[in-house]
């Protein structure tokens, strides 16, 4: 029970790496915020919590807008009365040659990857900040590290969460708030379905492309993200953490 009587709000939750995250977190004793757009999803995610004895809710969220982040802040609170840890999860994953990138597309990613986690960050971490201590986990990627092809738009969007992720971080330590990002490579989830898709390889060339030779598992991530959840990463902020078969170390 190593989340024993912490409350948690995942952003979408409904499936894939938020989704796995939900159902670790609700086996280690926390109470879980699910939030998704989808609300089929993100109801069937609560379900799945509580057909194991787990507690959850579902808030619908787009992480793009500010009012939404203050309903998920108000019921949450009314429900809990409290929030120990913030996974900011929710991502949409666009690979494009930098010509072809349309502004539209642009601001629609920017507003999903790098809006949602700032407003994420705006509303929670004040009242972790009362508490005198909390979590914060961003998402973000290898391509906020390293660069390739077709990525400026993704990889623009995941270096920002990395600094973000940072200058939060120094900002809230007197408080005892913690922030710290994660960076996957391919994950299986349907982002690497849609980039099979849009490279032309199977989803088993692309984990062979990996020093370990093969791809990442929703359960690799959760694991990580447990971790910093948890108090055994109390002296850790600012930090980044790379769940990516090797690839970063080339």
């Amino acid at each position: 029970m190593r989340l024993e009587n912490k409350v948690a709000i995942i952003t979408g939750a409904g499936t894939g790496i938020g989704k796995e995250t939900a159902l670790l977190f609700a086996r280690e004793g926390a109470k879980i915020v699910i939030t998704d757009i989808n609300e089929d999803s993100g109801n069937q995610a609560v379900k799945d919590i509580q057909s194991h004895g787990g507690e959850a809710i579902f808030i619908r969220l787009d992480v793009s807008k500010e009012e939404d982040w203050k309903k998920v802040t108000e019921k949450t609170i009314h429900s809990f009365g409290k929030v120990d840890i913030l996974f900011n999860n929710a991502g949409i994953y666009i690979i494009k040659p930098l010509a072809e990138i349309q502004l539209e597309e642009w601001n629609r990613l920017m507003s999903i990857n790098v809006t949602g986690v700032f407003l994420g960050m705006k509303h929670i971490m004040p009242l972790m900040a009362k508490q005198k201590k909390g979590s914060v986990i961003n998402a973000s990627s290898i391509a906020g590290l390293m660069g390739a092809p077709g990525h400026v738009l993704y990889g623009a969007s995941k270096g920002a969460v990395r600094i973000m992720t940072k200058d939060a971080a120094i900002e809230y330590a007197p408080t005892g708030v913690r922030v710290n990002s994660i960076h996957p490579g391919y994950i299986d989830t349907g982002m690497a379905e849609y980039a099979s898709k849009v490279t032309g390889s199977t989803k088993d060339e692309l984990g062979k492309e990996f020093p370990m030779g093969r791809l990442g598992t929703v359960k690799d991530v959760a694991n990580m993200v447990l971790f910093l959840a948890s108090d055994e990463s109390s002296y850790t902020t600012g930090a980044e953490f790379v769940i990516d078969g090797g690839a970063t170390a080339r």
